[in-house]
């Protein structure tokens, strides 16, 4: 395989800002390349493979003719590293790699494939290289892409006949006399690639038409005389070498098995979790048939039994008294927008002996029992994933107190940058052991089968697991200072979380219609605004159809050319926007934006349940900082910087039997901590005069009065700041303000002269984080980032980017966290009806009972101030409305 080749062809068929980490590593060449060789090793099969590289353009051929490949651009920045990442990969999938200084990809391609012929091996090439058609032979193809990356023709010496009139071996001769423009290499005026078939088929070698020349009567044989050294000069630069002296022969290159941990590490810290991309992956390990031959680790057995009718009060009697040993708790529910119900549970001792019953089942006294020991904060429970089992266990009216351990959760802070927390992936990698599986239902949820038993023993295993994971983690979350975040925090944030699931907030169906119409009708009036500026209907949707008006009929100004033409992405019509005057580049972009919001709205009107209200879920384990994130729908993701997103949030009402709902979030916490970790006394100071902080700021940088910051040095500023807060470099910074790299660098440096603090802080935390091998917030959150120390420049730079990162907005949301327990508390404390609603990054939204926004709005105001204290105090600000959007402040 042709790594560069494919490589930089997987760069330009993806966009780029589609494939990016958190920390701003451009991933989308590693994603297509792994992905045409996950499919390649699919479908070829092959018993020996190996990847070979470029070096650099320093090769024989660069020092034969200095101009060779000379008319290539600057490898895109987004590009480089790229080849790197790939490499780790493939040496985690321990696949041999050749890079040898002075020759290209195709030279170690042509010895290799020329060695393994003579050897008798059958041989497929995979590359985006023209010039490897010489190598086709009986035994030897090219698998040659043709459409991006995902498809290959297959080139066998009847292909290369039927394409080009020639033999492979010719393919060299063919090229010399055609030129090849992306070498630079020049050809023969007049003459194109009918001619050149046409000579080496009259001539049959380029030897003999060298040797015959004068033979040529014609315009073009006398322009092939003119050019003759030139046309000579190709030819040598065009054949391949093929007897490179390589570390091993193709005998050496036999697939072994990939080591999958360090794998599935780097794809993680790639953040590549496509769940299909992964299965193709590792489905091509040659290790994958012996792994999945290999029978599963057997399941713990436990003494459980169904109990009947009357049966559970005596065995929680028996087996779960105040002060004892946790039990696990395992259920199947069926949960649904705003309602749910219990379908069975299983209860699971350590000492063996386990319990399964149907709620529907108990009698009377069974479910008070039951009810009871839920209810009960003596009498211990382990679960997996509290936050969904509070949630649904209420709506039988049952609260559950005494939760010691949630295995999700504990398992997230003993690893939080795992991609997993399922309850099947801990047990297998923290217990060795497969967990038990009852029957799927197509919804996915566990159901009864046919054999109750059965059914019965699995979950009840399931329950044991729970309990065993519990103790398993108890130690681990010891050794890395997280029992008190487990036990203070997180718990007690997934039984809020649970309450606003079920509350959800109220939505106006009708505004959303008219909302999801308007966008509807603006994204029509673009359209038919759009064909009328070029004068003629075209599909606004077609990104062909757009290059072709764009840049052919219209001929505006080229944006970046990728391998389907020019990019049309929103970066590339703003830039057009700014380079023309004609109106089409202004219309596409408001017909996305209206599309997209059109789509967005229309997602919301259908997760609104049947109480009128729209309930999110939220998770605690998705960020790795620590922050919560929202899904089904995601209402942390409501647009909110334009009208027509302050227009969905008009969407967002107060409820029936509330009077208004309240907004109260924190002002700049993200900068308030970096203030209060790095100590720096002139940013505190900055905070604590009561000034516009940017203002403040930009007065010191630019070295003006404060009355005289004009806006662009604000925006400059806090851009800035913010993204020294994410570990924004330079060049970053260049590409979010739109000025060059030096003047960003000038401006940071300039900002560090001022606040020096800040600066010895950013550099202590990285090198600390270094030494320790993580990052922890103020309240001990711990991020584990081992490419601190990397060999891999990009690898190394990513988790540096990250090491400034995670302690900030760590710290930031542990903050919002402890607000969010402190108003909770109080507001039971007070017997208060107003509620929690959401939670959205660093603002929460409460629903206000009639009588009660000035006891609310004072105690929201005291406790999330009160809720950690900084250097630089924290401010809250509080507003209230009768929607989302009039409660903004």
């Amino acid at each position: 395989m042709d790594g560069h080749s494919l490589a930089y062809r997987a760069f330009f068929a993806l966009p780029e800002e589609n494939f990016s980490t958190t920390t701003g590593q451009t991933t989308n060449a590693v994603y297509g390349f792994v992905s045409m060789l996950s499919n390649t090793l699919r479908d070829e099969a092959p018993t020996h493979f190996a990847v070979a590289f470029d070096v650099s353009r320093k090769t024989w051929r660069a020092q034969e003719f200095t101009e060779y490949k000379a008319n290539r651009s600057k490898t895109p920045d987004g590009f480089k590293g790229q080849v790197e990442l790939i490499g780790e990969l493939l040496d985690a999938m321990r696949v041999k790699r050749f890079a040898v200084e002075g020759f290209e990809a195709d030279d170690v391609i042509a010895t290799l494939a020329t060695q393994a012929e003579a050897a008798g091996y059958d041989v497929s090439i995979v590359t985006g290289d023209r010039d490897c058609f010489q190598l086709v032979s009986d035994r030897v193809t090219v698998l040659y892409p043709t459409k991006g990356v995902s498809e290959l023709t297959r080139f066998t010496p009847e292909k290369v006949r039927e394409k080009y009139g020639l033999e492979p071996a010719q393919y060299p001769d063919f090229a010399a006399l055609r030129g090849d423009p992306s070498d630079n290499l020049p050809g023969i005026p007049g003459v194109g690639e009918k001619t050149a078939t046409k000579w080496i088929s009259q001539f049959g070698s380029f030897d003999e038409l060298v040797a015959r020349v004068d033979e040529i009567k014609t315009k073009a044989g006398q322009n092939l005389r003119d050019h003759l050294e030139s046309v000579k000069l190709n030819r040598r630069l065009t054949e391949m070498v093929r007897d490179v002296e390589l570390p091993c022969g193709p005998a050496e290159l036999e697939r072994v098995a990939y080591d999958r941990e360090t794998l599935t590490s780097l794809l993680d810290v790639l953040e590549i979790r496509n769940p299909n991309f992964r299965e193709r992956l590792f489905a091509a390990d040659p290790a994958a048939a012996e792994a999945d031959a290999e029978p599963p680790a057997a399941g713990v057995e436990v003494a459980g039994r169904v109990l009947e009718a009357g049966e559970l009060g005596p065995w929680l009697a028996e087996h779960a008294a105040a002060g004892g040993r946790p039990l696990g708790l395992a259920s199947v529910d069926d949960w649904h927008l705003g309602a749910g119900r219990v379908n069975e549970i299983a209860l699971a001792t350590g000492e063996g002996p386990a319990a399964w019953f149907d709620p529907a089942e108990l009698d009377a006294p069974d479910e008070q029992a039951f009810a009871a020991w839920l209810a009960d904060g003596e009498r211990p429970k382990t679960v997996h994933n509290a936050r969904a089992t509070q949630r649904v266990f209420a709506e039988h009216g049952w609260r559950i107190e005494g939760i010691v351990s949630d295995t999700a959760l504990a398992a997230y802070l003993v690893q939080p940058g795992r991609r997993s927390f399922a309850l099947d992936a801990l047990s297998v990698e923290f217990l060795g052991r497969e967990l038990p599986q009852p029957a799927e239902s197509g919804s996915g949820q566990l159901a009864l089968g046919a054999d109750e038993q059965a059914q019965a023993d699995a979950l009840m295993g399931q329950a044991r697991t729970v309990l065993d994971l519990g103790e398993a983690f108890t130690g681990r979350l010891a050794e890395v200072g997280a029992a008190e975040l487990l036990a203070d925090m997180e718990l007690p944030v997934s039984e809020v979380l649970s309450r606003m699931e079920r509350a959800g907030i109220a939505a106006d169906r009708a505004w959303l219609g008219g909302l999801e119409q308007q966008f509807a009708d603006a994204a029509q009036q673009a359209v038919r605004e759009a064909h009328a500026a070029v004068g003629h209907e075209f599909n606004l949707g077609s990104p062909k159809q757009l290059q072709e008006v764009l840049f052919g009929e219209l001929g505006l100004p080229k944006t970046k050319k990728t391998k389907t033409g020019y990019t049309t992405d929103a970066d590339a019509l703003a830039w057009l926007a700014t380079q023309t005057d004609h109106e089409l580049p202004v219309l596409m972009l408001r017909f996305r934006e209206q599309s997209k919001l059109r789509a967005t709205v229309e997602g919301l009107i259908k997760t609104i349940a049947a109480d009128g209200r729209i309930h999110t879920t939220f998770s605690q384990t998705v960020a790795s900082t620590g922050r919560l994130s929202s899904t089904d729908p995601n209402l942390q993701n409501v647009p909110v910087r334009t009208d027509e997103g302050r227009a969905i949030r008009r969407a967002f009402v107060v409820g029936e039997g509330f009077e208004s709902l309240m907004t109260a979030d924190y002002s700049q916490i993200e900068l308030r901590v970096m203030a209060h970790l790095s100590e720096d006394a002139g940013l505190i100071e900055a905070f604590t005069s009561g000034e516009d902080l940017h203002t403040t700021v930009a007065s010191q940088v630019f070295g003006v009065d404060k009355d005289q910051v004009d806006p662009e040095m604000r925006r400059k500023i806090k851009a800035m700041s913010y993204g020294l807060a994410y570990g924004l470099s330079a060049f970053g910074l260049s590409q979010q303000l739109g000025i060059s790299p030096e003047e960003a660098r000038r401006l940071m440096d300039t900002f560090f002269e001022r606040f020096g603090g800040v600066r010895d802080y950013l550099h202590r935390a990285v090198e600390e984080a270094r030494a320790v091998g993580y990052t922890s917030t103020m309240l001990g959150r711990r991020r584990y980032l081992p490419d601190l120390n990397s060999s891999n420049r990009q690898r190394r730079e990513m988790a540096e980017r990250m090491a400034l990162n995670a302690p900030i907005q760590g710290t930031a949301a542990d903050i919002v966290k402890i607000a969010m327990l402190r108003v909770d508390a109080e507001l039971r404390k007070r017997n208060l009806t107003s509620r929690m609603l959401l939670q959205v990054h660093d603002e929460i939204v409460l629903e206000v009972a009639a009588g009660e926004r000035h006891a609310v709005e004072e105690l929201v105001r005291a406790e999330m101030a009160g809720a950690v204290e900084l250097r630089a105090p924290l401010d809250v600000s509080v507003g209230v409305g009768p929607d989302w959007e009039s409660a903004a402040h």
